[in-house]
């Protein structure tokens, strides 16, 4: 009996990846020490989307990467994700993780206005019933996006590699920490208490969604190297505005901290123009800004530990707090 059960693990980790962040994977796989499996996905002329998988994957640990980035091409690249999880179901694996580090439509989480849909917990069944069988995400823009599967989903955070940036990359002695939202305060408490800091908060009023009307500042920034943190930048006013409130109540100098940098329209114009001293971002999307004043924390080495201790049956909670080297 032991025997068979011996024989039934002797599976192994195949790393399978999308078109939409070719480095990103190929950064977990060189930390893995793993080659990416043979996949070609293509489009017809008519656009569908095709996937053939060049090798064997049966009774095998399939991880699939890939992101939703910011761009027009979501909606293929999640086509793309889906395709390839039920080719690997039909292709007889073992189980399938989905390796999505910024989950896309996690901001159309609840129903905010009249006949507004929840297309989050419609990614969820898309999913689900496509034969994904886990999930492996990053900073969820709401932590009960979780509670739309019924397949375990963990939720990393790049919390403590944003630590271990601000701790050696930041004027840390005079620093406040800045929650550009009131939604944003919890996960800005949190790090204050890690740092040892004050945290500030921006109200924001707005007219409509992107659009930021009015700003109002809750505590004291004079003289400070305000650290502005959010989880996602996509077109950029929430920050322009935030920097320019903080700038106008005697901020020494403003670094813009995220953890999806979408940057979509003409947010590359809007930062150039903008009185931040920094933007960094992590690379759970692809980011292509030809700007100075850009820096990018790489968050692979946590993703693939995820996988690889998810492979092994070992607890993912440590990568909750712990950064890997």
């Amino acid at each position: 009996m032991s025997s068979e059960v011996e024989e039934m693990s002797s599976n192994s980790i195949k790393l399978l990846a999308g078109n939409s962040h070719p480095e990103l994977a190929d950064a977990i796989s060189r930390r893995l020490g793993i080659p990416l499996s043979k996949v070609g996905v293509y489009q017809y002329s008519n656009k569908e989307t095709s996937v053939t998988i060049g090798e064997s994957i049966r009774d095998e640990d399939v991880y699939i990467i890939q992101t939703g980035t910011g761009q027009q091409e979501i909606n293929d690249f999640l086509m793309e994700l889906l395709i390839m999880i039920h080719a690997c179901k039909v292709a007889s694996v073992r189980r399938v993780t989905a390796v999505i580090p910024n989950f896309p439509y996690a901001r159309q989480d609840k129903k905010d206005k009249s006949r507004a849909p929840i297309t989050a917990k419609l990614m969820a069944n898309l999913l689900q019933t496509a034969g994904c069988d886990h999930v492996i995400t990053m900073d969820l823009h709401a932590s009960q996006i979780q509670g739309f599967f019924r397949i375990p989903v963990d939720n990393l955070y790049a919390e403590p590699s944003l630590l271990n940036y601000i701790k050696t990359k930041t004027d840390l002695e005079n620093a406040i920490l800045v929650s550009p939202d009131a939604g944003g305060a919890k996960r800005v408490a949190s790090l204050a208490d890690k740092l040892d800091l004050n945290f500030a908060l921006i109200h924001k009023e707005r007219q409509k969604a992107n659009e930021v009307s009015r700003m109002v500042l809750v505590g004291d920034v004079r003289g400070k190297s305000c650290l502005l943190i959010d989880d996602m930048a996509d077109t950029c006013g929430t920050l322009v505005k935030a920097t320019d409130t903080l700038m106008d109540h005697g901020a020494k100098e403003v670094i813009a901290i995220v953890t999806h940098g979408i940057f979509s329209g003409n947010a590359e114009e809007k930062l150039k123009n903008s009185r931040l001293s920094r933007i960094v971002s992590t690379n759970t999307v692809p980011v292509d800004l030809d700007l100075d004043i850009f820096d990018e924390i790489d968050i692979s080495p946590t993703l693939a530990e995820a996988i690889r201790r998810l492979h092994n049956g070992e607890s993912v909670s440590y990568l909750f707090t712990h950064a890997p080297a």
